[in-house]
């Protein structure tokens, strides 16, 4: 695998008897095309050895250098949500339970994936991508002096649930010498099945499309990823295109979607998708996806079931179906009382266990 870590530097953290960094390191895009990443990594302070790692994989937060999460303030510590009464943030970020992992001795990493703090634009939702993101922060945590195992598991949430999923179906040389021992993903993005269901599928394939900040960024993740099959020019507007050029690496997710909004009723449409390139979009979305082969590690999916949000349910189980046809391992638990932003902290608990069990 060789050196993976870039740098390091200690950081403050919130967390009880922690010790947190920002680091930078190597990593893969889903071309195999060498990447640059930062991330976190929060162990505890007394000396350890072989302690079980966790890889964060976050939600979505945008395509640019706006939305990293760990150059927010304090980025080290438990998850904070935009949506929360008395948030003073623009993206959702922290990673959920996390006093909780440091005091059962794990070491937890968290990537912002490739883009979001490091040159060029973030493949947003190319799962394949980001698992190779989270997994390669395991590689450079095991460069440093904090204890690192070489068994480690992977939890995700909505974009991140389906880099979780991914992380499990890479290739032996993304693993190397380490053991993935299971994936848990969160209400899991996977845009291979999105893009076969209502939702995404019939977006694409409809007439006017409405100013969705998520479909308006995983286009311009996949065109980011895919640039000799893939052009903007295929599903963006002369308007939206040059919304994307003005804001892509400025303005959240949550920013981005008021603007499209705003766009499109003074504007008109920002999306516009080429039917004739329809078919070669959807091979590229499969290119970068998750559920493709079969597992080489369990995976439990965790359900927001109180109504459809970001990841519709049919998404959610879409996604399980697909993994069973595939001969995997994988277990699921609903949560009817919480939508897609309550999810992490309802069920981080749940996560933990679950992943706890497979070492």
């Amino acid at each position: 695998m060789g050196e993976l870590l870039i740098s390091s530097e200690s950081i403050p953290t919130s967390i009880v008897n922690a010790q947190a960094y920002r680091i930078r390191y190597h990593s893969r895009d889903v071309n195999g095309s060498a990447t640059e990443s930062t991330g976190l990594v929060i162990a505890p302070k007394a000396a350890g050895e072989n302690r079980k790692v966790m890889s964060w994989a976050h939600g979505t937060t945008g395509l640019g250098d706006a939305a990293c999460p760990s150059a927010q303030p304090d980025p080290a510590r438990e998850l904070i949500t935009y949506f929360e009464s008395g948030s003073q943030t623009q993206i959702d970020y922290g990673i959920p339970g996390l006093q909780q992992f440091i005091d059962d001795d794990w070491i937890v990493v968290a990537t912002d994936y490739q883009g979001l703090g490091t040159p060029g634009t973030h493949q947003y939702t190319v799962n394949r991508t980001n698992a190779r993101d989270a997994v390669n922060i395991v590689h450079a945590v095991r460069e440093m002096n904090v204890g690192a195992g070489s068994r480690f598991g992977v939890i995700g949430w909505s974009q991140g649930g389906g880099t979780a999923a991914a992380t499990v179906e890479l290739d032996a040389e993304d693993y190397s010498d380490l053991e993935i021992v299971g994936a848990v993903a969160m209400s899991p993005g996977v845009p291979y099945i999105a893009a076969t269901l209502p939702g995404l599928g019939s977006a694409l394939a409809g007439g006017e499309i409405p100013p969705d900040g998520h479909l308006f960024m995983i286009l311009g993740g996949m065109a980011t990823a895919f640039p000799d099959t893939l052009s903007l020019d295929d599903v963006y507007t002369p308007v939206g295109k040059q919304i994307f050029e003005n804001n892509w690496n400025t303005q959240p997710v949550h920013h981005l979607s008021d603007i499209l909004d705003r766009a499109f009723k003074h504007q008109g449409p920002v999306m516009a998708v080429n039917k004739e390139k329809l078919p070669v979009w959807l091979e590229a979305f499969k290119a970068g996806s998750a559920a493709l082969k079969k597992p080489i590690a369990p995976v439990h999916v965790l359900i927001d079931a109180q109504y459809d949000g970001p990841c519709p349910l049919s998404w959610q189980e879409g996604y399980i179906s697909a993994i069973k046809a595939l001969g995997g391992e994988i277990s699921s638990t609903s949560y009817p009382n919480d939508d897609h932003f309550s999810l992490p902290q309802s069920s981080i608990a749940e996560a933990r266990q679950w992943l706890d069990a497979r070492f």
